[in-house]
């Protein structure tokens, strides 16, 4: 099968031929049993059936697979923040699982509104917010447009190119990424999408003189539609790790503003500390109108997502917006709990300060001294490296990439690719500093020796 750049922009894929000689190499005959029985049983998709390697155990930091080998996670699909299977988290789950365990959607039980009541309070004013919790961050993305529409009485949205939204028909709509998009057929009406942020490969030139001409042309992109209702985006950019300064940020609030549009904002990735803020919009001082989030905040144990409007946006009590059987989930609701207690009691924000302080300058040298480097970038604990063939031309290393990976794999450390050519690196916030350095050496020697 013919391979192209586009299926490696949102991460590896199992269809490649460096794929099948790393198993072929590194995983016993129990395992490849394992993974046979696995793709007889699985629908077959390019990001995970067939899979890479099965695994027995996840603790802390470490993936354990079932040859016994212990895997540094930089990856973990963006939920774990406190790494694995981590006790205080445990402990809420086997309790709330002692007590309450489900709880049908027309009842309330107190676990429900404790985390509820916790999230409106870590908003902007800590009051003036509602929550509605799913399942899942692709259906908190839907409701997100739904509740949009019936607020504003506008259908039309702004999404960017390259961002992920979830895998449902709707959020590949809003998407921007050709893997889940093409070949699909027709996607849903009035959903606008404008280039993205992009530091280091802007198309409008050098993105530091530029005069932040993206946003120019969001701005005319809602004069000329008219009738927009939503901008959705996702602050940071957690798969290649874009930044925006803030003043691209104030600049799009001020065009909601003036617009009469909603500002949504995707954290599914990045809420609960990875950013070195509790939320990543936090780092913009503006507030979003609707703030989604999901993955971490069901810690590895749990699938919960929140979305989180302004008060003034509970229009919907005459249809249902969501309508998911684990809609107030006891069991989900304990872990999200336990988690932003544990990272406010245990201050883990202020650790993240310092693992950023120790990813910046390794990421630093590793651009001074390594020419496949072509640009880092850094914000809390989540850096994206991204490799190139030529400084000059920008050309993307994306095979390189791959090797890197798989040599990585090797030495006991995951991540994932993003764009073909950009590592991106999310260890879970728990870890030291002496195995975010070792992880960091395995990294860079792999670099090093690979390009």
């Amino acid at each position: 099968m013919e391979q192209s750049i586009f299926n490696k922009t949102e991460g590896d894929i199992n269809l490649t031929e460096e794929r099948a000689r790393w198993q072929e190499t590194f995983l016993s005959p129990h395992a490849k049993e394992l993974l046979e029985e696995d793709s007889r049983y699985f629908l077959h998709q390019a990001l995970s059936t067939p899979c890479l390697d099965p695994i027995a155990g996840a603790e802390g930091i470490y993936l354990i697979d079932e040859d016994g080998r212990k895997i540094m996670d930089f990856h973990g699909n963006s939920v774990h923040q406190l790494g694995y299977h981590h006790p205080a988290l445990v402990r809420a789950l086997q309790d709330q699982l002692s007590r309450l365990s489900f709880s049908p959607r027309r009842y309330s039980n107190r676990t429900a509104t404790a985390l509820a009541k916790k999230l409106c309070g870590l908003m902007p004013g800590g009051t003036g917010w509602k929550v509605l919790f799913t399942p899942s961050g692709a259906a908190s993305n839907s409701i997100a447009l739904k509740l949009a529409r019936r607020a504003t009485g506008k259908y039309k949205t702004i999404s960017l190119w390259d961002s992920f939204h979830g895998a449902n028909l709707d959020t590949i709509t809003i998407g921007g990424e050709a893997h889940f998009r093409s070949g699909i057929g027709p996607l849903l009406p009035g959903c606008c999408h404008v280039f993205p942020y992009n530091s280091y490969r802007c198309i409008f030139g050098d993105c530091a003189g530029c005069g932040l001409k993206c946003v120019d042309y969001l701005e005319y992109v809602c004069r000329c539609e008219g009738d927009i209702g939503a901008i959705i985006m996702e602050p940071i950019r957690c798969t290649d790790v874009q930044i925006p300064p803030r003043e691209y940020y104030r600049r799009i609030r001020r065009i909601c503003d003036d617009y009469g549009i909603l500002l949504i904002f995707d954290e599914i990735p990045t809420a609960f500390g990875r950013t070195g803020t509790m939320f990543a919009f936090e780092n913009y001082d503006i507030d979003p109108d609707i703030l989604v989030t999901g993955k971490g905040l069901g810690g590895s144990l749990y699938p919960i997502s929140a979305i989180i409007a302004k008060e003034s946006l509970d229009v919907c009590q005459d249809i249902s917006l969501g309508h998911y059987t684990h809609e107030k989930s006891p069991l989900g609701c304990a872990v999200g709990l336990a988690l932003l207690e544990y990272i406010e009691q245990e201050h883990l924000l202020e650790h993240v300060a310092d693992l950023n302080a120790l990813m910046e300058r390794r990421a630093e040298k590793m651009k001074a001294s390594l020419p496949a480097v072509g640009d880092v970038r850094l914000i809390g604990a989540l850096l994206g490296i991204e490799l190139v063939r030529d400084r000059e031309t920008r050309e993307k290393a994306v095979d390189e990439a791959e090797k890197i990976l798989y040599r990585c794999l090797e030495q006991g450390l995951s991540f994932k690719i993003s764009q073909g050519n950009v590592l991106t690196l999310a260890p879970p916030l728990i870890i030291s500093e002496a195995e975010l350095s070792r992880a960091l050496d395995i990294v860079e020697e792999a670099i090093r020796s690979l390009t």
